[in-house]
């Protein structure tokens, strides 16, 4: 089975890539991304964390449980709990890491277990989601600059490395790469939409809101209120920015509302409780090192409002690198510095009236997406390693925005011709 699944699996990424390969531009890159993509998955798992030891071991027990009863493994899919020979977890909610564990589970069919095949699966996942995105705005948008996107999602070190290998970034930058990929065909594509459309954007919004609803609801809500000003604007309206701005503002606030009325952990009250709690948490197991300190944080509006621009710098900013020796740290602070400079070259072109081509709706929808989400971060992660972590769902939309302008399109066009 696992040999007929992986031959499976090979002529689908053969036919694939000949597809991709046939496209006049950008396919020199290709296949160098790919083994780029897949060499940095074989890094990771060189240096397998903790947390990918703990998914692939209780996968592979969930994994016996589909040869042994298939019944009761069709049950674990569709629960909290994993009964089986002695083995027992619970969890509550909505779980990332169990449905993580699930989905190996049922890829260990493939893999048979081996840790390697399953981070080079998730890794090509990653690669092939990233890379439709690079294909839909070259098609979609060509005005805007070439190489954008690769460098955005396929190349900012790391965005690349976090999404690559046994993570649940992987799943995370792959499905909302897609998603958005997906969307943009449907609002803007002038061709043929691919068939099943519809279907697939279905499975990857459960799979991206499966693996964190927070970001999930965030990106989906920009994309709902981003379709609706499509479809206003094609009947004649919207047609000012700030109508646009106004439009989207009343989607999402009655989105929020309404998903509070439906899930409880979206209430303000619920989620900024639950908020504090994560930072409090961190904090308590990051006082050795360098770590994110708020002095008057607190679970009400008025607080959450008044460090939302602190936690919006420490999440893009920190670490420095002179904050810490060690050398995962430095690294991060020196890119944290080359992002420091993307940003004014940014703001600037911003001011000058250059800042890009791209649809005002859209910018206005990714922005969003990047501010609310900088800012739940900052104010819930005070560990600098796991923010780092977290914040490679964010980078790559936030890169792509800022990588619009003239300036930094002058630089792209010539590296990417």
């Amino acid at each position: 089975m696992a040999l007929l699944l992986n031959a499976a699996l090979l002529l689908a990424l053969g036919r694939w890539l000949r597809t991709q390969y046939q496209q006049p531009t950008l396919r020199i890159w290709l296949v160098p991304l790919l083994l780029l993509k897949l060499g940095v998955g074989v890094i990771s798992w060189q240096r397998l964390s903790a947390d990918a030891v703990f998914f692939q071991s209780w996968a592979r027990v969930l994994t016996e449980q589909l040869w042994a009863a298939p019944s009761a493994w069709l049950q674990t899919m569709s629960s909290d709990t994993f009964l089986f020979e002695g083995h027992q977890l619970i969890y509550h909610g909505f779980s990332n890491t169990f449905f993580l564990i699930k989905l190996l589970s049922a890829l260990n069919l493939l893999s048979l277990g081996h840790v390697l095949l399953n981070v080079l699966y998730l890794s090509l996942f990653c690669f092939v989601g990233c890379w439709q995105l690079v294909r839909t705005i070259e098609q979609v948008f060509p005005q805007t600059p070439r190489g954008a996107t690769i460098l955005a999602f396929l190349l900012w070190p790391t965005v690349l490395y976090w999404s690559s290998g046994l993570t649940k970034e992987s799943l995370l930058v792959g499905s909302s790469a897609w998603l958005l990929a997906l969307v943009l065909r449907w609002y803007y594509g002038t061709a043929q939409q691919p068939r099943l459309l519809g279907l697939w954007i279905i499975i990857l919004a459960i799979l991206f809101f499966k693996m964190r609803f927070f970001f999930a609801a965030l990106l989906l809500g920009a994309l709902v209120a981003l379709g609706v000003v499509r479809l206003v604007q094609q009947l004649g309206g919207a047609r000012s920015r700030w109508g646009q701005v106004v439009l989207m503002a009343l989607i999402l606030s009655g989105g929020a509302w309404a998903a509070g009325e439906v899930i409880p952990a979206f209430r303000f009250n619920k989620f900024t409780s639950q908020l504090i709690r994560n930072y409090s948490d961190l904090r308590a197991t990051s006082l050795e090192r360098p770590h994110i300190e708020f002095n008057d944080l607190a679970p009400t509006g008025a607080s959450i409002a008044r460090n939302a621009p602190l936690a919006i710098g420490y999440t893009l900013m920190r670490p420095w690198p002179w904050e810490y020796h060690d050398p995962a740290y430095i690294a991060a602070g020196l890119e944290n510095m080359v992002l420091l400079v993307v940003l004014v070259v940014a703001s600037v072109a911003l001011l000058q009236g250059r800042s890009g081509a791209l649809p005002f709706a859209l910018v206005v929808g990714l922005l969003f997406y990047c501010i609310v989400l900088a800012v739940l971060l900052g104010l819930s992660t005070p560990n600098l390693g796991t923010l780092n972590r977290y914040r490679a769902v964010l980078l790559p939309f936030l890169l792509f925005l800022l990588f619009q302008n003239a300036y930094a399109a002058r630089w792209l066009n010539r590296w990417f011709r």
